[in-house]
C-alpha cells in the first residue's frame, strides 16, 4: 500500500491526476489499470483510430500515443528521483511532442502494445523501488516533487485520458 502524496509533494496541476487514483496498492491499481485500458482499446475498431471529436483535437492514435509518451517521461523521474539524483529535471511539452509523433501513422493496435509494454516496464520499476525511495523529493520543471507524487500522476494521467477516450471519443465512434 502506498500512501497517498501531500500537496507539498507536487506542482498544482498535478491534483487533477492525483484526485483521480482510488485508495488502494499502487502497484495493483497499475495492474488493473493496463488490463481495462487494454479491453477499452482493444474495442475499438483499427479503422477509427484516426477519429477527432473536435477540429484541432489530437486523433484517438495520438491521445493513446500521448498517453505512451507521457508516462515514458514520468517513469523517468520516478526513476532518477527515487535513485536519489538530485539534478533537476526539465519539464516538457505535449504538443510539441504530438506534433512530431508518428502516431497518426501507426496502427491503434501497435500503439497499445507499446502502451502495454511501458506500464508493464513502470510497474517494474515502481514495484522495485526501495521504501525510502517513495518519499525522496526531487525538482521537475523547476518545482518539487516527490517519486511518490509522480508514481500517483501516471495511474492519475491514464485514468484521466481514458476518462476521456470514454466521454469524447467513444460517442463519435459508435
Amino acid at each position: 500500500m502506498h500512501l497517498r502524496p501531500e500537496q507539498q509533494d507536487y506542482a498544482a496541476p498535478f491534483h487533477t491526476y492525483i484526485r483521480l487514483v482510488p485508495d488502494g496498492d499502487l502497484i495493483e491499481i497499475l495492474s488493473q489499470q493496463l488490463a481495462e485500458t487494454r479491453t477499452l482499446l482493444a474495442s475499438i475498431p483499427e479503422d477509427s483510430g484516426g477519429f477527432r471529436y473536435a477540429e484541432g483535437k489530437w486523433s484517438l492514435r495520438q491521445v493513446v500515443g500521448h498517453v505512451v509518451d507521457s508516462e515514458r517521461i514520468f517513469a523517468y523521474r520516478a526513476l532518477r528521483i527515487g535513485r536519489n539524483d538530485p539534478t533537476p529535471l526539465a519539464g516538457f511539452d505535449q504538443d510539441v511532442l504530438a506534433a512530431s509523433s508518428p502516431f497518426d501513422e501507426i496502427p491503434l493496435r501497435d500503439i497499445l502494445h507499446e502502451f502495454e509494454a511501458v506500464r508493464t516496464a513502470s510497474i517494474f520499476l515502481l514495484r522495485g523501488m526501495q521504501p525510502e525511495a517513495w518519499n525522496r523529493l526531487g525538482t521537475s520543471d523547476g518545482k518539487p516533487l516527490t517519486m511518490r507524487a509522480i508514481a500517483f500522476v501516471i495511474a492519475g494521467h491514464e485514468l484521466h485520458h481514458r476518462d476521456i477516450i470514454r466521454t469524447r471519443y467513444l460517442p463519435g465512434i459508435s
